[in-house]
């Protein structure tokens, strides 16, 4: 049996540092030679958290943001022309949208990548299918090198290395670690999104490397990145924004917004009139406010993660950052236990 690490498991070692100024740090980073963020953080393609707002936000803000597929072709496409009017000169805004393997697919590729969408976010649960593998193939050879093409999700370094020999330019890695997914218990398959990244970061694919599910907070961020992730993609921290899709709700405990899986029985009910297996939740979230406040909390903790192991930027936070285990009372002592404690 393998044994594995998830975030709460392990602490980065603190390391003599250089930086006067969190300013000083280069947060920038690649998904090929084409794209460069100056954030590496990614919206969900969840239609609770990217839709048209969203997406123009991330941009704007120097993020990516993935438009949902879980809508008609029209809609999707619709939703992208909204997205690019943006104040940026044209051509500089990057917006994803998400595609399935199988059915419209490659209508809605073609049509988005038509409409100004430059990355195409080849989106399923398990990725390491022959119906992915199909789909990569199909793409690349329909579309070219004219966009980037991510796909997801996987969890080894095997299904890393397929999906990039397939097409892949990026790869969303973890299974089973969302906050709202429930396919671990459902299923019993999955590996903590950590372990995942530690293992894919492994490849000498030059493929990009995006950390997907269980991340809760910056410091988790963090991690993910000085494991070897040159992107975070990120759903229950930006859910509940001014800018994710859906109404706000009022109520005792105040304003509130819907936050669900997409394998939910609400949401598959809701785009496609039938539920197949289960394996994630539907609930709700507290009303957070714009989200480019919510990406500067996290911005400030991301920085201040660099800093405590003295890294300029992201490579050499993965060149020079150390690793330790810790145990479930050094766990418990890593929260603010005074708010355990009776007063």
């Amino acid at each position: 049996m393998i044994s594995s690490v998830c975030f709460d498991d392990v602490l980065l070692v603190p390391q003599f540092s250089d930086i006067i100024s969190r300013k000083e740090i280069d947060l920038i980073s690649c998904l090929d030679s084409k794209h460069r963020f100056r954030m590496p953080i990614i919206s969900s393609p969840m239609d609770t958290v990217t839709g048209t707002q969203m997406a123009r936000t991330m941009s704007d803000l120097g993020g990516l943001g993935i438009i949902h597929r879980y809508n008609t072709v029209t809609d999707q496409v619709a939703m992208v022309n909204r997205a690019l009017e943006s104040e940026y000169p044209e051509g500089n805004e990057v917006i994803g949208v998400a595609v399935g393997v199988s059915g419209d697919y490659l209508e809605r590729a073609s049509l988005a990548a038509k409409a100004g969408a430059k990355v195409i976010c080849v989106d399923i649960a398990h990725g390491h299918h022959a119906l992915m593998r199909h789909a990569l193939k199909t793409l690349r050879n329909t579309l070219g090198n004219s966009v980037h093409i991510m796909a997801g999700n996987v969890a080894t370094l095997e299904a890393f290395n397929d999906l990039s020999d397939w097409g892949a330019d990026s790869i969303r890695v973890g299974i089973g670690g969302g906050s709202i997914c429930s396919t671990r218990i459902q299923t019993g398959h999955g590996m903590p999104t950590l372990q995942s990244i530690i293992e894919c970061s492994r490849s000498d694919r030059d493929t990009a490397l995006i950390a997907d599910g269980g991340i809760r907070t910056s410091g988790d961020i963090v991690k993910a990145l000085a494991a070897g992730a040159d992107f975070v993609m990120l759903g229950s921290l930006l859910a509940g924004t001014e800018e994710s899709p859906g109404d706000t709700i009022f109520d005792k405990g105040g304003q509130r917004k819907v936050y669900r899986g997409m394998a939910s029985k609400d949401a598959q009910l809701e785009w496609r009139g039938h539920a197949a297996s289960e394996e994630g939740v539907s609930s709700t979230v507290p009303y957070k406010g714009d989200v480019e406040d919510v990406l500067k909390t996290l911005e400030k903790g991301i920085r201040s993660g660099l800093s405590y192991t003295g890294a300029h930027n992201l490579v050499e936070l993965r060149a020079k950052s150390k690793f330790i285990k810790q145990s479930s009372a050094g766990q418990r002592e890593s929260f603010t236990h005074i708010m355990m404690q009776d007063v």
